[in-house]
């Protein structure tokens, strides 16, 4: 079992305007796919997880806390309601503010909330965690991933995510280039060791991140973007 109890009370909810910050993560990995017909491929998926007393799945977030740095918080959360561990991006993939649909858990009086949103390269998923009872999760593709968003928010944060990692892989492979034309080995920023080290939770880093170059996640993702945003 976890040795980790979850958090729980409000009395170190940090508010700012009258709403409650709120932190959190897109968990992702690749996960290598051999049904392609040209060849071994590799399939981006996203972590979500269930939400208690509703019929809806969400990704890992909750209260900032005032001893804790935001991105401390969202490695926090990814924790203790998903059960993983990994390396953040320390730049968030941006702010939202939404109102709580729960009447049990208000964000504040109002029921309003702003929420910081990372992405969290998944290294390690716990067999157990302390939300485990009351939370299960789920791998999915980008595609379900957008499906089974319930609110808009969410939506916008996974195409901002998915701006984030083709920018992401398009640095890689102009640095995959620049090392090929100086007859030099690749180097793949995706050792541990190469990020400072933040808690036990995770791991942050600010350098780019080692992305499949075959790999175009807008164009594989535009239809389903399009469904939910209209374009």
């Amino acid at each position: 079992m976890s040795s980790v109890p979850a958090r729980t009370g409000r009395q170190r909810q940090r508010y700012e305007d009258n709403l409650r910050l709120v932190s959190g993560c897109i968990p992702y990995r690749w996960r290598k796919d051999n049904t392609d017909l040209m060849g071994e491929t590799e399939i981006m998926e996203v972590l979500m997880i269930s939400s208690p007393k509703r019929d809806d799945l969400v990704f890992p977030k909750g209260g900032w806390e005032d001893d804790e740095t935001v991105t401390e918080a969202a490695c926090r959360e990814a924790l203790e309601e998903a059960g993983v561990k990994g390396i953040l991006r320390e730049i968030p993939l941006g702010i939202w503010e939404f109102r709580s649909k729960s009447s049990q858990d208000l964000c504040s009086i109002e029921g309003g909330c702003r929420g910081y949103m990372f992405a969290l390269e998944v290294t390690e998923e716990l067999e157990h965690w302390p939300e485990q009872k009351n939370r299960s999760r789920q791998w999915l593709n980008i595609k379900e991933a957008f499906r089974l968003s319930r609110y808009d928010w969410m939506c916008n944060a996974l195409e901002a995510f998915l701006r984030v990692m083709e920018e992401e892989r398009k640095l890689d492979d102009e640095k995959q280039e620049q090392n090929t034309e100086l007859e030099q080995p690749s180097i793949m920023v995706a050792d541990v060791s190469e990020c400072q080290t933040m808690s036990p939770n995770c791991y942050k880093r600010s350098s780019t991140m080692h992305m499949p170059p075959s790999v175009n996640l807008l164009s594989r993702a535009t239809q389903e973007i399009a469904i939910h945003f209209g374009y």
